[in-house]
């Protein structure tokens, strides 16, 4: 499993998915909010299974 999430992505994943994941938590937007969850860990774990499919790759150290 090579890294393909770079710093700006994993960051914007990160956030998104604590945001979604707190809101879901108090209540504010519902149980559709626990998907936070899946931007949350492939932010901390630096590898998205889509990207592979589409051909994307952010991470700028496996470019090349």
């Amino acid at each position: 499993m090579k890294l393909n999430v770079g710093g700006m992505d994993r960051i914007l994943r990160i956030s998104a998915g604590l945001v979604l994941v707190g809101l879901a938590a108090t209540g504010t937007v519902g149980a559709w909010g626990w998907i936070g969850v899946v931007p949350l860990l492939t932010g901390a774990v630096g590898f998205c299974p889509l990207y592979p499919l589409v051909g994307m790759n952010t991470c700028p150290m496996n470019k090349g």
